[in-house]
């Protein structure tokens, strides 16, 4: 196992969580790919996005069928600005690739919010450290681990 995967596995367990990571042949790169690999709705899949709301990195945990209206979230949040960041930016905030950031396991805490829409699947999937690598989690423990504060990141018709 990657010792990225590793660490998220033993930070899991630190929180008295039994998911195991599960490390796919298949690129989980987007949440398609990840759905496709595990065989579950695009919905289900928890992808960790990093944003920078006025220049200070955010981490938006959305729905894989979702895609993050940034001026909403940057009323919720109270910034003026939110931007994506960088593959640079991304690194350096979580310490992780793009395409396999997890939800935790950063060198320093990240402000993180979590899509509300979330809730309506039972179990969720979450990068673990790499590309190829996830695990599952219910939403309460998403919370719970990760001190995500709840928003909307699409408007509803």
């Amino acid at each position: 196992m990657h010792p990225s995967s590793a660490k998220i596995m033993d930070l899991l367990a630190a929180h008295g969580l039994h998911s195991q990571v599960r490390t796919l042949t298949d690129s989980t790169r987007t949440a398609a790919e990840a759905a496709m690999a595990l065989g579950c709705e695009v919905g289900a899949i928890a992808s960790s996005l990093v944003f920078l709301a006025d220049g200070a990195p955010v981490l938006v945990l959305t729905s894989g069928s979702h895609r993050v209206d940034t001026d909403l979230l940057a009323g919720q949040l109270g910034a003026r600005t939110i931007t994506r960041a960088s593959a640079a930016d991304v690194r350096e905030a979580t310490g992780q690739p793009i395409g396999g950031v997890a939800p935790l396991g950063h060198p320093e805490p990240v402000p993180t919010y979590i899509d509300v829409e979330l809730k309506k699947h039972g179990e969720l999937w979450a990068a673990a450290g790499t590309p190829h690598a996830v695990f599952e989690i219910s939403y309460e423990d998403l919370i719970a681990i990760t001190g995500a504060t709840e928003v909307a990141v699409e408007e509803h018709a």
